[in-house]
């Protein structure tokens, strides 16, 4: 079987490790990959957007099944477009990718369905949104851009004053682009942050192991919001009580009202929640395998990676109602460019990531890498996502950071406490 992966982050890399070591897979496939991925599978130059390039690719090679990793090419349709060319597709549809691709539509979703969330408000006009701040109690916001924003359109505010520079920037800056034009507000929630993501053939739901994701820049929860700096799993504060409220009260309830809507959804279903006191409520979903999650994730996973993915893509998914996963836990660690998340240089050769890969349990996962001849050098913000598995997750990090060390470039850094967030005590 041949296999097509789109992207070239992180979590593409991960996926064609993954799907590699199938019995049923004879190559894969990246478009447009890093140079992780062209070792680790045939890198083809074709743009994740490219919709009727890849298609043709996809009808010209005989690709069996095809994975869509990014967000971007989910909103676009590229989906529709290997749907309407017959051609097996594991990703959501367009409609169903407005989940993550608009945050109005998806808090209009969990309304709808009664799926726990923040309140919220939503806006068109930046002088509206700035007289509700205006005219509430002075307490913590969000101030979310509706649109795609590669991760960095959430503005946490603490006082009045930073909610309407944060209005104002969407808004009126437009930092975000589009994307920005319309916002939502909503109240800040408190507690453990929890990702859980789960696959669905549009009836049934298989939840995936649990994450914890590091979104702010530096150590301690400070700094901008990143796309992640890190990530491990499981993480504890997944009971299995949990889970299954989650799944009862958060997927199953979200999944019936997207079919309400005439909307099948087939792909990875992703909340992100915080564990408040009140119970788990969602922060946002997503319509894709997280990144960084989907590393330490994917290192724990045992059961053949393709063949859960194409019983998820044909409505098959009732034969694999259980998965089987290393009880060890993983954690990754994010190293970063300089000047990440704001702006930064590329090609930047990076050094030592022979000596990372001799390590037992340990995988670097490439995320903004490319090749110049035989070095590779930095291509993105994200460079790479260094994972290991561990005995418990004290060991995992001991490994990871272990890793970390092995591998430099010019500005390189990453975060000191990826998974320390594990011996927290729930609320």
């Amino acid at each position: 079987m041949k296999v097509l992966v789109i992207g070239q982050g992180g979590r593409e890399h991960a996926l064609v490790w993954k799907l590699r070591q199938s019995p049923h897979v004879t190559q894969v496939f990246c478009a447009p990959g890093n140079a992780g991925t062209g070792e680790d599978s045939v890198n083809v130059d074709i743009g994740s957007h490219d919709a009727e390039r890849l298609v043709k690719f996809a009808r010209n090679e005989g690709i069996d099944l095809t994975i869509i990793g990014p967000e971007a090419p989910l909103v676009a349709g590229v989906t529709d477009a290997f749907i309407k060319a017959g051609l097996k597709v594991f990703a959501p549809t367009r409609a169903a990718a407005q989940l993550e691709g608009s945050k109005a539509f998806a808090k209009d979703v969990m309304r709808a369905a009664n799926v726990p969330t923040a309140d919220y408000r939503v806006f068109t006009a930046a002088e509206d949104a700035i007289q509700f701040v205006q005219e509430r109690e002075q307490t913590p916001l969000v101030v979310k851009a509706d649109g795609l924003a590669a991760g960095k359109g959430v503005t946490v505010c603490s006082n009045r004053e930073e909610a309407i520079r944060a209005i104002q920037e969407s808004m009126g800056e437009r930092v975000f682009g589009e994307a920005g034009d319309r916002i939502v507000i909503e109240e800040k929630l408190s507690g453990q942050e929890v990702s859980v993501l789960a696959l669905v053939d549009g009836r049934t739901i298989v939840p995936l192991e649990s994450a914890q994701d590091h979104k702010a820049a530096y150590d301690d929860d400070e700094g901008p919001n990143t796309g992640g700096m890190g990530a491990y799993s499981p993480a504890p504060f997944a009971t299995p009580e949990l889970m299954e409220l989650v799944i009862n009260r958060i997927l199953i309830p979200t999944v019936h009202e997207l079919r309400k809507r005439s909307i099948d959804f087939r792909g990875v279903l992703y909340a992100g929640l915080m564990l408040t006191s009140q119970g788990p409520k969602v922060l946002e979903f997503n319509t894709r395998f997280g990144d960084p999650e989907t590393q330490p994730v994917l290192m724990r996973l045992r059961t053949d990676l393709f063949e859960v993915l194409s019983a998820a893509a044909e409505g098959r998914l009732r034969d694999y109602a259980s998965l089987d996963w290393d009880p060890r836990p993983a954690v990754c660690v994010v190293m970063a460019a300089e000047g990440y998340p704001g702006k930064y240089a590329k090609g930047k050769p990076i050094r030592g990531l022979e000596q990372a890969a001799q390590l037992p349990d340990t995988k670097v996962f490439h995320a903004g890498t490319t090749r110049q001849g035989q070095q590779v050098v930095t291509d993105g913000g994200r460079v790479l996502g260094v994972t290991a598995l561990g005995h418990d997750i004290s060991d995992a990090k001991r490994r990871a950071y272990e890793a970390v060390k092995c591998v430099r470039w010019e500005g390189a850094w990453c975060r000191k406490d990826i998974s320390d967030k594990a011996r927290v005590a729930p609320p």
